[in-house]
């Protein structure tokens, strides 16, 4: 086996993507550091200079007691509020969008395209535009300021992006295999389970990762929807950062916000091959 040629234009190319690196993972170094400074490190020392120690007080801080408001609870009741909203509306927002996808794409009806051209513009439609009449009718069901009211928004917000993929992805699957299960006697959610769901690992990984991404990071929804006692974590790191004090806490907000942004992460490292590979199998593939 032979070694590749140098060659000048391969250069280029890493050299041209480690600068990008190196921009894109700055900031995430300077917050990094910075939580595990203390208080006199930060305001003596450079924003680039490692930590002359490691200290984990800010992060114990930021999770635990600081300050949101008058609440000094830390962070943690947020996250729980975000684990418990975001598992259920992405299991059910990828449901509805993977079987909204399986009628579309193979069970036509009159009139489905249209439909399908209808659900296309909740894809580019800002979601400001729904914040009053949402709100009225979570008010209408009873369900305003809590965690399954939010649960429910972001169901509908996602339903139009997540039944695009699968519409998308199901369009590439041979219609044989359904008109064979057709002729075998399988019926509609026969087919859907045994053969369709089995066939959709790509882009059920591709949505589960773009919806719990686009539902923990939400802030317009969680900050015009929640209560008290139903605020997910994005709304409660932007209360905590704007809490003001003698002295500025840098260092726990910066510790807050790597335990707000944790999971997304999490995510992407630890499955976001799945999601490369879903893209290429065709998940936005028209």
């Amino acid at each position: 086996m032979t070694a590749k040629p140098f060659s000048f234009g391969r250069v280029i190319v890493y050299g041209v993507l480690l600068v990008a690196a190196f921009f894109f993972l700055a900031p995430l170094y300077v917050m990094v550091v910075t939580s595990l400074k203390d208080a006199e490190e930060i305001r003596t020392g450079n924003l680039l200079s490692l930590p002359g120690s490691i200290n984990f007080e800010a992060w114990s801080l930021a999770w635990s007691s600081a300050c949101t408001g008058v609440d000094c609870r830390g962070l943690q009741p947020y996250f729980m509020n975000s684990v418990i909203m975001a598992v259920p509306a992405v299991l059910f927002s990828t449901a509805w969008g993977a079987l909204n996808g399986y009628v579309l794409s193979m069970w036509k009806f009159r009139g489905s395209e249209v439909l399908f051209g209808f659900l296309l513009f909740g894809v580019f439609m800002p979601f400001q535009v729904v914040l009053l009449p949402m709100s009225q009718v979570l008010g209408y069901l009873g369900l305003s300021s809590s965690i399954v009211g939010l649960i429910l928004v972001h169901c509908l917000a996602g339903m139009a992006g997540t039944t695009l993929f699968f519409r998308n992805y199901y369009t590439a699957i041979p219609r044989e295999l359904v008109n064979a299960a057709r002729i075998d006697g399988a019926g509609f959610f026969r087919i859907f389970w045994r053969i369709v769901i089995p066939m959709s690992t790509p882009i059920l990984m591709v949505t589960l990762i773009w919806q719990f991404t686009n539902i923990w990071n939400d802030f317009l929804f969680g900050v015009a929807f929640s209560g008290a006692d139903s605020k997910p974590v994005t709304v409660g790191l932007n209360n905590m950062a704007n809490t003001t004090s003698s002295v500025k806490s840098y260092n726990v907000d910066m510790a807050a916000a790597i335990i707000a942004g944790l999971p997304t992460m999490l995510v992407y490292v630890l499955a976001g091959q799945y999601f490369v590979k879903g893209l290429t199998a065709g998940a936005v593939k028209g």
